[in-house]
């Protein structure tokens, strides 16, 4: 099917573009959100008389987005989630939760602006695209961790998962020590008496 493209679509073009999809794409997302009208006679007609109109809409649209994502572009947010030792999450952080997450400080972002290839199931710091507009892309990062200390760790650049298996490992050398030390000396003891 052919569509007169309304506004700018990843990979396929800009504002008053007329371009081929597949019926399936034009018919369950293009039309129904007002991104393409169908490209036939009187629609092109329609989309030549309002096109200034149109372009302008979406130039102050654009000039919205901008000024928010101004506001958060490079922000951080936290996450408080539990894992397990080796730091894998119990569960997934989703564009749900970033969403969330940025409008509990403030910011105003839907969840389809949210822009994850899949689902994040490890703790730490991950960056995170969010399209406040076909044109208007920001990152913002996510600190997930299992506490806010651990966050506070984590936002210094300290990476908690090997830390905490260094300070295992240390715990572990101090308690075989100590055994050692305390078997040694019931040993001598039962020698003398």
């Amino acid at each position: 099917m052919k569509v007169i493209l309304l506004e700018r679509v990843e990979r396929l073009g800009g504002l008053g573009d007329v371009v081929q999809v597949k019926d399936g794409f034009a018919r369950n997302f293009l039309l129904p959100r007002n991104k393409a009208l169908r490209a036939n006679s009187n629609n092109l007609k329609v989309f030549e008389g309002q096109r200034a109109e149109i372009e302008s809409r979406n130039a102050k649209a654009r000039e919205a987005a901008s000024g928010a994502g101004e506001k958060l572009d490079g922000s951080t947010y936290v996450l408080i989630r539990q894992a397990g030792e080796s730091g894998q999450l119990y569960g997934s952080v989703s564009g749900r939760d970033v969403a969330d997450a940025v409008n509990a400080e403030g910011g105003k972002v839907d969840r389809s602006m949210v822009v994850l290839d899949k689902p994040i199931k490890t703790l730490g710091i991950h960056e995170i695209k969010v399209r406040l507009h076909p044109e208007v892309t920001v990152t913002v990062s996510i600190n997930i961790a299992r506490s806010p200390d651990e966050a506070e760790r984590q936002a210094r650049g300290e990476n908690v998962i090997t830390s905490q298996f260094e300070e295992d490992q240390a715990q572990a050398a101090e308690a075989a020590a100590d055994l050692l030390e305390g078997g040694a000396g019931t040993h001598d003891l039962g020698v003398e008496g």
